[in-house]
């Protein structure tokens, strides 16, 4: 095991030591060899968002364990999932009154064992939650949020409030983590339940983002045309991009972690 370990800390050590710009420049190179990895491994590309759906309750099933196995909320944002059952429940209705399918039924699933965590921080396990540490304010996000959904927003046939639901659950879902990293942040330490959720996010997030860029390289781009005109289509793909960036940090030091055979996570001064 101590050869396995020596190889990964020192690309570790030395990607740790890189200036911004070539971190930024391995992790593009690193998202680029994904996807192609991805668009010849999967044929049909509609699969990489079932896949993010389910990962994402994967991460829901082990939150739920912890809340269960521990009866601690520590370490968890509230105000994290509160935005998670915000847009759940907005994508909900847009999907109801503009596409119903098979993801309505997993949003369905997804929204009320959220609702149920929301619950059990609130109430059942009041006296853990680390309110001091959650601190971020949700009209931080909420409203630019909206503000941005009335500005820009799908150009179809639907009624005008729709077209803003769907907007505003597109860029809430990208930032809905902010209030988790942040909680991360202030602790400086992640124990692995938490860690474990907060990964399994980043891993449906990226799932997500592979979906939506591989669908517009094999449509060529008439998938941007389908959703219509002005600056729509290109504010989909930068929130599909934004929300996995913003825990492509994260998930490096999860990995490492991992590989290290660390069970708590030590995150250094300014990763989230």
């Amino acid at each position: 095991m101590r050869t396995t370990r020596r190889p990964i800390h020192a690309v570790s050590t030395w990607v740790r030591r890189q200036p911004p710009k070539v971190k930024a420049f391995l992790a593009v190179i690193t998202g680029m060899a994904a996807l192609v990895l991805l668009r010849v491994i999967v044929h049909d590309h509609d699969n990489l968002f079932v896949a993010a759906e389910a990962v994402h309750s994967i991460g829901i099933s082990v939150l739920i364990y912890k809340l269960m196995k521990e009866k601690t909320c520590a370490g968890l944002s509230l105000k994290s999932q509160e935005l998670t059952a915000m847009f759940l429940a907005v994508r909900l209705y847009c999907s109801f009154v503009m596409e119903y399918d098979i993801h309505t039924l997993l949003d369905l699933a997804t929204l009320a064992t959220t609702l149920w965590v929301i619950y059990m921080i609130r109430f059942k396990l009041k006296s853990s939650y680390m309110e001091d540490k959650d601190n971020f304010l949700i009209y931080y996000v909420v409203i630019p949020c909206a503000a941005l959904a009335l500005l820009i927003h799908p150009s179809t046939s639907h009624l005008f409030v729709n077209r803003v639901f769907w907007a505003f659950c597109v860029y809430l879902e990208a930032v809905s983590v902010l209030p988790q990293l942040r909680v991360m942040q202030n602790t400086k330490i992640v124990e692995p339940f938490t860690a474990h959720y907060v990964f399994a996010l980043g891993v449906a997030r990226f799932l997500s983002c592979a979906h939506w860029v591989l669908q517009v390289l094999d449509s060529r781009g008439h998938l941007l045309v389908a959703l219509g005109h002005g600056l729509w289509p290109s504010m989909v793909l930068i929130s599909e991009i934004v929300q996995t960036f913003i825990l492509a940090d994260f998930c490096y030091y999860y990995v490492k972690s991992v590989f290290g055979g660390q069970l708590v996570m030590r995150l250094p001064s300014g990763v989230v």
